[in-house]
């Protein structure tokens, strides 16, 4: 039998993994209001939306027909749900996409979505291992990744580069302070959404990112509560070795001194960094070997496959 293709509404939260999000093939109706206010941005950005991607303005949204509703933030769940759905759309199927691990306590948050008819799809094993998911049912789906613009690691550039939004204001859970004491040890660039706040050299289009970062020897991960970036894995598909923090999801993508660096010394991060700087070959055949183990753990086809079996999953 032919798959069926499914409208599918979403909200707008994170550009890059609604992107690659897209790559499955069924319709993606992405809440917009007129001023694309964040969380109801549609189509926005420079990302090549495929034309599954279509806008579903707001004020016309009890109109329209769906046959998935896709939660990507609390405030989608808790309010926009029964302020902007109909009462008919509230009983679709649903599916809350939590992208984060619990920001209060680690092992003792009780997942806000407390419902056994709502499938809770985590992006990564430690996520869902530190959720207290309760009596929700919930399926893990890693990332799947496609570079818009594909880039070749060159390493030319002897610094080493990270790539974290709003790191001054986010400070020590993604890593500000760990990221500025070893700029003190080694040449480190910072990109990101308001990067220049903690010294850095400021945003870099979705589209330009990949080629940008591929001069630099490595790349730096400081963070040390997170979801597994999907920065981090672009990187890797480049070809930038990893040097990062052994926390969250990290832990289980890097072999030390394999495919990348990984450790919870600063210290002995920053002596890794200078091994890298120091040995061009080194960084050389690090990065292919996290490039390697990229393609094959985080390759689109597997993402959408995924996807595709847990969206015929809920519709029955």
């Amino acid at each position: 039998m032919p798959r069926r293709n499914l409208r599918i509404l979403t909200w707008h939260v994170h550009g890059n993994y609604l992107y690659y999000l897209s790559q499955v093939p069924h319709t993606f109706c992405v809440l917009a209001d007129a001023a694309r206010s964040p969380g109801y941005g549609g189509r926005a950005g420079r990302l090549p939306w495929g034309e599954n991607v279509v806008d579903s303005p707001v004020e016309r949204l009890r109109e329209e027909r769906f046959d998935v509703v896709l939660f990507q933030s609390r405030s989608a769940w808790e309010r926009d749900q029964h302020v902007l759905l109909s009462a008919e759309q509230r009983r679709l199927p649903r599916i809350y996409l939590e992208h984060d691990p619990p920001q209060e306590h680690p092992t003792n948050t009780r997942h806000f979505v407390d419902d056994p008819g709502v499938l809770l799809v985590h992006c990564t094993h430690f996520n869902r291992l530190m959720w207290d998911s309760g009596r929700t049912p919930t399926r893990v789906i890693e990332h799947g990744v496609v570079l818009p613009q594909p880039a070749t690691y060159t390493g030319e550039l002897a610094r080493g580069i990270a790539v974290v939004n709003h790191l001054a204001k986010r400070g020590r859970r993604l890593g500000a302070d760990v990221f500025l004491a070893a700029r003190e040890h080694v040449p480190l660039d910072l990109v990101g959404m308001d990067a220049e706040r903690a010294g850095g050299l400021g945003e870099i289009g979705q589209l330009e990112l990949a080629a940008f970062v591929s001069r630099y020897r490595f790349y730096f991960h400081p963070v040390r509560w997170t979801s597994l970036g999907l920065a981090l894995i672009e990187a890797m598909m480049v070809g930038l070795p990893v040097v990062g923090l052994a926390t969250t999801e990290l832990a289980g993508v890097i072999r030390n001194g394999v495919n990348g660096f990984i450790d919870t010394s600063p210290e002995r991060l920053v002596a890794d960094m200078r091994r890298l700087l120091a040995d061009p070959a080194l960084a050389r055949e690090v990065g292919t070997a996290g490039r390697r183990e990229a393609e094959q753990r985080f390759a689109i086809d597997r993402f959408v496959a995924d996807w595709l079996d847990v969206l015929a999953g809920v519709t029955g």
